[in-house]
């Protein structure tokens, strides 16, 4: 996404799904149409902040570059420069991968 000034304002996140396995552990190959979309992905921008109720700017939590696992139904898929990527809010996501 270095080609595109896109920022996501407040406390929305931009992410990129991360590549499902396509073949099970026992070697059977998936087919794109039976695969789920994957739950885990990296972030690739986010907001500057949610203000609390004084008005004071909260920080995000997590930073670009983070792997991160979110829900199922989380986010709106988007396509920019051509990349089908999510933007959601930091409160969709589950937790960050060490």
């Amino acid at each position: 996404m270095a080609q595109s000034t896109f920022r996501p304002l407040h406390d929305r996140v931009v992410v990129r799904r991360v590549d499902s396995e396509e073949k099970t552990k026992g070697g059977i190959i998936i087919p794109d149409t039976a695969k789920e979309k994957p739950q885990e992905g990296e972030i690739i921008a986010v907001g500057s902040g949610a203000r609390d109720e004084a008005g004071k700017l909260v920080p995000l939590d997590v930073k670009a570059g983070d792997r991160v696992l979110f829900g199922k139904w989380s986010g709106t898929e988007v396509k920019l420069n051509g990349e089908d990527l999510l933007i959601m809010k930091e409160s969709d996501i589950m937790g960050v991968i060490g």
